[in-house]
């Protein structure tokens, strides 16, 4: 078929135009805007002003009126460093002697979104169900075509000539390749019983936009109505990794997993950074001395999608004091966070200090692991729905729906991405291969991934056809791929992921019962043994391996590790939902006393018992995780989800670190360090016979809290460990050491710094040792 071509003028006055092409005066900054509509659907002679409340996204109807008074019209341009407004009065209804041609064509249904192609700019958007879809342009100032700076074009794309199958495209020959807005206006069916949602008055982002532009300033809240809209860029020269610019390639065994934050890592005013960069991705590369020197090699980032920050403060409601800052609400799956980029910088920008990031944490030997959320999406509920996107575009294809018509909630935020459809199937796999190959990232966790593993009517699935995909996929053959195994309606998969022996998982087991033995709680000696060994009883399937159990204590939902010994209880009230979100099953202890304290014994105890659980981490078998800020002993008042809060209850303190240097955060440290540097502790397989002796004969003693055993090393540098959780000393008899070899005292956690850790080892241990409350050792054969 001969692909359909013509020009397109806009040209005031206008005569009757083809293709009902319309042109709105649109202000990129997104918020609350009036904007003209000139209408070519009836003879020139009989057009008039149009004026609209909203001239892009949102959730209610435009009205229009036939005149106007005098109105202010705010259009910045979208890609001034800062955005600046300029002010046009407008008197009267006014018509602009300005021509604009755009020359296009049929276009193609593939690559989806928006591709450069021989002929001009292509745009292709999925909408199975839409009976019209219109894209939306706002265009830069480009003098050579005398645009009014922020003019929006409206093409309706013929579905006679513009779609294929599904796919609506079209190409225009004439766009500028770089700081194009654009976007689309989608109708279809209204009935809501159907499942449809759509509402041809919101402009919506495009699914596969590669950036997102918005408001350029993290929780500005003069701007928290801003809109979003996609752009492109082509211009620009490809980044330079560099001549001698490799991916780190450590193995799975080796991993140490750092759980940050950007934006919380460097945003205090503590960093020292200047102020343009903090919390920023450029922030972070100033910081990468501090993960070196800590002693991690991998970092795994909250949510780095495009999210709205704001979302909360878009209406009245028990959370609207909240600020977004963990980011696990996506606004697309394609789009670093723009408010990532240093001095409000915008996408672009953000596109290239992430790939300066990830470039940096590479050169440094640091693997780069994204939390990514495709169970769920910023959209919500019916109820306070927020449509951006896949609502409007084709909700009924997006989201699960149920016989009804209404959303599906497994994910716990009002809506249920519907992973498993084929298209929603192909553009998670599309998403994950952008950031592999654009981005250069190494793996991901996928937040809520029991979610993934749901059909379309949201019953589970043995063999879930997004899950083999990913694991089988080669682009992402390289990657780590690691699940969160559960959802918020009790699909619990822990030790039963759908893996394909690839798959690794938070280990929620590892969690529950380290937290349980360490703080005393009976029956737990066997457990634990089980769990420092690598959960053979979790993971020895096929050909699945220790480290596909991703160890962790702490995470960055649930208690700090300075919390989780100081605080029995949440202390949630400051994030507006009357104490009632957060995890009640923290299984915590206090110490003796709930919050901070004077009290020398129980701060003793407290720091002992951070210590202890830092060393089972670091010595157990499986890739072990920490949470940023643990090393200094980070708190947030009880606190156990504090998603909202953008102060220093999330913030890295500095400040804090530093009087941690020489304590707290030596020993943690060390013990990263001693774990990396010893081939007992990073196993390939499962602990066997010779691996490992346990100095145990009464596993069946419920009362007992005490648990001793060595790990073997062919040259006999032997390892002896022993955890006491009792409340009283015990005295160990320790077993001989290898031939010619002595035990060296490493780890006393109840010794004061920095005798705490010794990492070439304190001689004069002898035959037994007294083993305090609380506490653990670390011995060495040398």
């Amino acid at each position: 078929m001969k692909a359909f071509e013509g020009t397109m003028m806009i040209h005031q006055p206008l005569p009757a135009l083809s293709n009902s092409t319309k042109l709105l005066l649109f202000a990129p900054t997104f918020s609350h805007k009036l904007c003209r509509s000139f209408s070519a659907a009836s003879p020139a002679h009989e057009m008039g002003l149009r004026l609209s409340k909203k001239a892009s996204s949102g959730n209610t109807p435009r009205h229009f009126n036939k005149t106007s008074s005098s109105v202010k019209h705010t259009t910045p341009n979208a890609y001034n460093q800062r955005t600046q407004e300029r002010v046009l009065e407008e008197e009267s209804p006014r018509v602009s002697e300005t021509t604009l041609p755009l020359k296009t064509s049929q276009g193609q249904a593939f690559p989806m979104g928006v591709s450069e192609v021989e002929n001009g700019i292509n745009f292709a958007i999925f909408s199975q169900h839409a009976t019209a879809v219109t894209l939306c342009l706002s265009l830069p100032k480009r003098e050579k075509l005398d645009w009014q700076d922020g003019g929006m074009i409206e093409l309706p794309l013929d579905p006679r000539v513009n779609k294929t199958g599904d796919i609506w495209h079209i190409c225009i020959e004439d766009l500028p390749r770089s700081e194009v807005l654009y976007g689309y206006r989608v109708d279809g069916p209204r009935d809501w019983h159907q499942g449809h949602r759509f509402d041809s008055s919101i402009v919506l982002i495009d699914p596969y936009a590669k950036l997102v532009e918005g408001r350029r300033h993290f929780g500005d809240a003069s701007a928290k109505l801003s809109k979003f809209l996609g752009t492109y860029e082509f211009e620009s020269l490809p980044f330079d990794w560099g001549d001698n610019y490799k991916l780190p390639n450590i193995p799975e065994k080796d991993l140490v997993i750092y759980e940050m934050n950007v934006r919380a890592f460097t945003v205090d005013e503590s960093s020292g950074l200047d102020p343009e960069i903090r919390g920023s991705y450029l922030g972070l590369i100033q910081k990468i001395p501090h993960l070196l020197e800590l002693g991690i090699n991998a970092v795994e980032l909250l949510p780095v999608f495009e999210f709205d920050e704001m979302e909360f403060q878009r209406r009245r409601n028990p959370r609207d004091h909240m600020v977004n800052t963990w980011g696990y609400s996506t606004i697309n799956f394609f789009s670093p966070m723009s408010r990532y980029a240093g001095g409000g910088g915008g996408p672009l920008k953000a596109s290239w200090e992430f790939k300066e990031m990830v470039k940096a944490l590479h050169g440094a030997g640091i693997e780069v692991i994204l939390d990514v959320v495709y169970n769920h999406t910023n959209e919500a509920d019916d109820a306070n729905p927020y449509t951006t996107s896949f609502r409007g575009i084709d909700n009924k294809v997006y989201y699960m729906v149920d016989g009804n018509g209404q959303l599906l909630n497994y994910a716990g935020c009002g809506n249920t991405l519907n992973c498993n459809h084929p298209v929603v199937m192909e553009l998670i796999l599309d998403s994950l291969r952008h950031w592999v190959v654009e981005y250069h990232v190494d793996g991901f966790r996928f937040d809520l991934a029991s979610v993934l593993c749901r059909g379309t009517d949201g019953s589970p699935l043995n063999a879930p056809p997004l899950i083999r995909a990913i694991a089988k996929d080669a682009i992402l053959s390289r990657c780590k791929i690691i699940a969160e195994p559960w959802d918020c309606r009790g699909l619990y998969l822990v030790g039963k992921f759908p893996n394909w022996d690839r798959w690794a998982e938070w280990n929620g087991k590892y969690r529950d019962d380290l937290r349980k033995f360490i703080k005393g709680d009976p029956g737990m000696k066997g457990i634990l043994a089980t769990r420092i060994s690598g959960s053979s009883d979790l993971y020895r399937v096929n050909k699945r391996k220790p480290y596909h159990s991703i160890n962790f204590i702490i995470a960055h939902d649930g208690f700090t590790l300075y919390d989780m010994v100081s605080y029995n209880y949440k202390h949630n009230e400051a994030n507006g939902e009357g104490g009632n979100d957060g995890c009640n099953d923290n299984f915590s202890w206090n110490c003796g006393f709930e919050g901070e304290t004077d009290d020398a014994s129980i701060k003793a105890l407290r720091s002992r018992q951070m210590k202890n659980f830092h060393l089972a981490l670091m010595v157990s078998q499986g890739t072990p995780m920490m949470l940023m800020g643990d090393e200094y002993g980070h708190t947030r008042y009880g606190n156990n989800n504090s998603y909202g809060h953008d102060t220093a209850i999330n913030n890295f303190q500095w400040g804090q670190l530093e009087t941690k240097k020489n304590s707290h955060y030596r020993f943690f440290s060390e013990v990263i360090k001693f774990r990396q540097s010893r081939r007992v502790f990073g196993r390939e397989d499962f602990l066997n016979i010779n691996d490992v002796t346990w100095h145990e004969d009464n596993w069946d003693n419920y009362d007992s809290k005490f648990l001793a055993f060595t790990l073997h090393d062919n040259n006999g540098a032997d390892i002896y460990l022993a955890f006491n959780a009792h409340d009283f000393f015990v005295k160990v008899s320790l077993p001989p050491p290898p031939p010619k070899r002595q035990w060296f005292r490493v780890v006393d956690t109840n010794l004061e710094s920095p005798d705490d850790i010794v990492p070439e080892g304190a001689a004069g241990t002898g035959s037994t040792y007294n083993l305090s409350p609380y506490s653990s050792i670390l011995l060495e054969a040398k």
